[in-house]
């Protein structure tokens, strides 16, 4: 680092006063003969000057007062021009405040000590580009090996030689580490507040706590589609402030972060869309029994299995979570979305060797309550792989069947609370039920290829709304008096009336048979 004692070591010059200040780093030399030149300077300079126009004490004493309070790292005054001598009122005013000052003789040209400065200065922030390039280098080699924040964190510590925090947007910890000491509860409290505070700006910051000044700072992580960070750099020094090095150190690590937290989310999406490819297989019934047990191997799946269905407002976002609640339980499972009957739900194929699929389901839903709202849920009944189509289907049609509980129904469905869904389920041929809906729902269908998907759809949602046309037309998004000409449409191609029980009955069995023929 270069300092004015070390520049003046190299020239062979002495300190006049500033003993204790010289130790200072020197950021860049600047020559002047201005009376003033402080308002081109911006601290941290070293000023050359032969002080022409100092040609009073008062100047003088003015002059130094100027540098020192723009906190400048010293003066080289040249003698042999102006002035014969350091003047005595110069010297007199940088002792009074520890001002490094140092006679430039003659002899010496100023442009011997900016060579000497500039060389050094160039030397610094080549090393400091060498070494953090190495930095760069082992950082990506981390991400490549997939080797975890932890380990970037670790590796950004020892290179600043402090503590380095990498929090997510809220202020929770992804990863730490510290190289000698870690901070104390106070510190990550404060920065994990700062960081909330600072969320929506997204500009970097000085963490305020007392026992972090001048050696911290936190640096965001942008998100990729821009707004709010996704993630926050800390790196706090055990001691000294921040210099060039740890300030390149934090912006490589933050895009270093970054890019780790990228190959996570594509490695999650993945695995979720690979997981919801399996899932779909095995609910569906479309893959021969012994390849569904091997997909389902490498998700932990054995021998024994159950799937438990969760009705949330939105599935795909809540899946991550119900994933790690299952996961922090120690349950094998693999999760995705599956939509049937033009509703997505949740569901989870769950290898249940040391599992109880209801106990199991009932802790997710708390889970899922309290994360992601309102949420009902449902177990099948456990079986090998190869009943995971009846098993899900049962499970399905449990949360339908307990849907209009009023408060009745059981924390989760399962196949106790089927009602007359046991009937249907316990029709395995699909033709026969194909054959029931088509006598029912066929002359819908026939009766007008238009719009005969929207006519299913309306009818299916009055009859779940158990014949309230206000609440059925907001769920099919139209007016009651559409539903209801849609409703008179419906009977006069099946020749049916929805105001006999018996009639809404049959419609509602073949829709549900529908769906399982379909699904």
């Amino acid at each position: 680092m270069l300092t004015v004692q070390s520049l003046l070591d190299e020239l062979q010059l002495e300190l006049a006063t500033g003993a204790k200040a010289a130790a200072a780093p020197v950021r860049w030399v600047h020559i002047s003969e201005l009376q003033d030149p402080t308002p081109w300077l911006s601290g941290g300079e070293l000023m050359l000057t032969t002080g022409i126009p100092l040609d009073t004490e008062e100047k003088q004493r003015a002059f130094v007062s100027d540098l020192a309070g723009r906190n400048l790292a010293g003066l080289g005054f040249g003698t042999g021009f102006s002035h014969k001598r350091l003047p005595e009122a110069l010297v007199d005013e940088a002792e009074k405040r520890g001002f490094p000052l140092f006679e430039v003789p003659y002899s010496v040209p100023f442009i011997a000590i900016t060579e000497k400065a500039f060389t050094k200065l160039v030397n610094e922030q080549y090393e400091v580009l060498q070494r953090g390039l190495a930095i760069q280098r082992r950082l990506e080699r981390l991400v490549l090996e997939e080797r975890g924040l932890e380990e970037i964190a670790a590796t950004v510590a020892s290179a600043v030689g402090g503590t380095v925090a990498v929090l997510d947007g809220r202020g929770e910890r992804l990863a730490g580490r510290g190289f000698r000491r870690q901070l104390s509860a106070d510190a990550i409290a404060a920065i994990r507040r700062e960081v909330i505070g600072h969320a929506g700006d997204g500009h970097p910051f000085v963490p305020s706590h007392p026992s972090l000044a001048g050696r911290a700072l936190a640096h965001p992580v942008v998100s990729p589609g821009g707004g709010l960070p996704q993630a926050w750099v800390v790196i706090v020094r055990d001691s000294g402030g921040l210099g060039d090095f740890e300030r390149l150190i934090l912006q490589q690590a933050v895009a270093i972060v970054a890019l780790e937290l990228m190959r996570r989310r594509v490695e999650q999406e993945t695995e979720r869309r690979l997981a919801g490819d399996v899932l779909a297989a095995a609910l569906g019934g479309m893959m021969d029994p012994l390849e569904l047990r091997r997909r389902l191997e490498p998700f932990g799946i054995g021998e024994e299995a159950a799937v438990l269905v969760f009705a949330v407002d939105n599935p795909a976002a809540a899946a991550a979570t119900l994933e790690a609640t299952l996961a922090a339980d120690g349950c094998a499972a693999v999760v995705a979305p599956h939509e049937i009957g033009g509703r997505e739900l949740l569901c989870a194929v769950l290898d249940t060797a040391d599992t109880d699929p209801l106990e199991a389901a009932a802790k997710a839903r708390a889970t899922l309550i309290e994360q992601c709202g309102p949420t009902r849920a449902a177990a099948g009944r456990v079986g090998p792989p190869a009943s995971l189509r009846h098993s899900f289907h049962e499970a399905r049609c449990a949360l339908e069947a307990t849907a209009f509980a009023n408060g009745s129904a059981p924390e989760v469905a399962s196949w106790r609370d089927l009602g007359a869904f046991t009937l249907l389920l316990s029709i395995q041929d699909d033709d026969a039920l194909q054959l029931y809906c088509d006598s029912v729902l066929g002359p819908i269908e026939g009766g007008d290829e238009e719009y005969g998907g929207e006519l299913l759809r309306s009818l299916e949602a009055f009859i779940e709304q158990n014949g309230q046309w206000e609440r059925a037309a907001r769920q099919v998004y139209c007016h009651r008096h559409t539903l209801r000409y849609r409703m008179r449409k419906v009977e006069e191609l099946t020749g049916r009336d929805l105001s006999r029980a018996h009639d809404r009955i049959e419609f509602w069995l073949a829709l549900r048979a529908r769906e399982l023929v379909t699904a």
